[in-house]
């Protein structure tokens, strides 16, 4: 399993919505660092953007920094996911 680290932002995001979406969220990001290949319907390298990965949960979008370590960068609604 790899280690997984929080964004400011990430963190902030989730505290935010409701207990059971934040739930279900961190729990798929869990089984993606466990197992990457058990989300692999739902998991799409972003192009344009090196080492970077889109985890998509319902109308959820978690973008993340796949290295060593599994950053969460983002977790925002389909709609304002890839803003900068």
């Amino acid at each position: 399993m790899k280690e997984i680290a929080y964004s400011r932002t990430a963190l902030k995001a989730l505290t935010r919505m409701p207990r059971n979406t934040a739930r279900r969220i961190r729990d798929k990001i869990r089984d993606f660092a466990d197992d990457p290949s058990s989300q692999a319907d739902n998991v799409t390298r972003l192009k344009g953007h090196d080492g970077l990965v889109r985890l998509r949960v319902g109308d959820w979008r978690v973008v993340m920094r796949d290295e060593s370590v599994l950053q969460v960068l983002t977790v925002a609604g389909r709609g304002s996911a890839y803003r900068e």
